[in-house]
């Protein structure tokens, strides 16, 4: 069970309350200096303007401190009481901690006068032991407090530079790992540039060239020859445009020169996928249906890439892999979630050793996973089953909806 806190002022309050209530106490049973010749009533009012002077410990040091020395002075002569002493004790201690540094200097040399002063007149005008015990307990009230604020005074200092220390540090160390990602990113868009984005340029080069041949040959459009060159061209170019979208949004979050023609693909390129993919598997005798059930509504951004990606992901092996026969795609809205299911027939005989063979399928899964979706891949009978369930919104860590 959690405790509960008291603010500053309530702090305040308690503290003269509590006081005020102890001293009332002990008038009541005449507990204080001279009780037998001063009566109850004088020694109440120092009692109450020293509770009241409580009240400003923390916003007015200087003219609680003075006040309630004045107050002081004069309980002395009115019954000295200890609850006044206490609380003008504490006084002197709030005033070093909540003042400033040349107040504990004044109190320093306020208080050391007080006590040479007093012990010097009852040495002057007593016996040794009195003085001596003056000594000790002008000490207590005048000195005491003062020390023990400057000590409490010190260490919170020395505990909020550490902490401010320590931000800093932390801070420093969060811009330096910052910076990391920033270069590895700018790294990741140089080596996309110059490496993979050169590739597929040639490969959309050669392709356009092998097509100029065929037109020159008056080779027929029916061709499946000519048929492949046009879709690996389109592919090429397609693969092209994604890449340079990917390095203009690695370099925009690198720090380098956005593109801000960079769109996130979402679910409504689906129809667009599928054309290209029908086009691509004529070749191996596949085909391509694709059902939408339920109201697609608004989905959140990462939602609709990540669903696009699967669907991308689970045509392209489809196109790879699968054999003869129909590629089903469906989307289901549901109120809470997308469910998405690509079946396409399995081949036990076809060669898993192709480039970056599994990494799509862990790819899949990490973008579910990230969206507190889930995913499952696998054969099924005669079908390779893709099934994967995202979320429709997502939400930040207060519960609120993020878009």
């Amino acid at each position: 069970m959690r405790r509960p806190t008291l603010t500053p002022r309530q702090e305040d309050r308690a503290i003269a309350l509590a006081g005020l209530a102890g001293g009332l106490v002990l008038i009541a049973s005449k507990v204080y200096d001279h009780s037998e010749g001063v009566p109850r009533w004088m020694v109440l009012p120092p009692l109450l303007v020293i509770a009241g002077l409580e009240l400003f410990r923390r916003s007015r040091p200087i003219l609680t401190v003075a006040l309630g020395g004045v107050v002081f002075a004069v309980s002395i002569f009115t019954g000295a009481l200890i609850a006044t002493t206490i609380m003008y004790t504490d006084l002197l201690y709030a005033a070093v901690l909540y003042g400033s540094p040349r107040m504990s200097r004044v109190l320093h040399l306020t208080g050391a006068g007080s006590v040479v002063v007093l012990s010097s007149l009852s040495f002057l005008y007593s016996d040794a032991p009195t003085a001596l015990a003056v000594v000790v307990i002008t000490t207590l009230i005048f000195l005491g407090p003062v020390w023990t604020g400057d000590v409490v005074r010190k260490h919170r200092e020395e505990a909020e530079t550490q902490r401010l220390r320590a931000e800093q540090t932390a801070l420093l160390s969060e811009m330096d790992r910052r910076q990391a990602v920033v270069g590895e990113r700018a790294r990741m868009a140089r080596e996309l540039h110059d490496v993979v984005a050169n590739h597929l340029s040639a490969i959309a080069i050669h392709a356009t060239g092998a097509q100029s041949v065929a037109r020159r040959q008056r080779r027929s459009e029916e061709d499946p020859l000519v048929a492949a060159l046009g879709v690996i061209r389109e592919n090429s170019v397609q693969g092209l445009a994604e890449m340079r979208r990917m390095i203009g949004l690695l370099r925009e979050s690198g720090g380098g020169e956005a593109d801000e023609s960079y769109a996130a693909p979402d679910l409504d390129a689906v129809d667009a996928l599928l054309a290209k993919a029908r086009e691509a598997g004529r070749a191996v005798e596949l085909d391509f249906d694709l059902t939408e059930r339920g109201e697609r509504g608004e989905l959140a951004v990462p939602v609709g890439l990540a669903a696009y990606r699967i669907v991308q992901e689970s045509l392209t092996n489809a196109l790879k892999h699968a054999g003869p026969g129909q590629v089903r795609v469906l989307l289901e809205y549901r109120p809470r979630e997308l469910w998405i299911a690509v079946d396409s027939p399995y081949r036990t005989d076809v060669a898993r050793g192709l480039p970056g063979a599994r990494a799509g399928m862990v790819g899949m899964r990490e973008r579910a996973g990230l969206l507190g979706g889930s995913f499952e891949a696998g054969p099924d009978g005669d079908c390779w089953s893709v099934r994967a369930v995202l979320p429709r919104e997502l939400m930040t860590g207060e519960g609120e909806r993020r878009t």
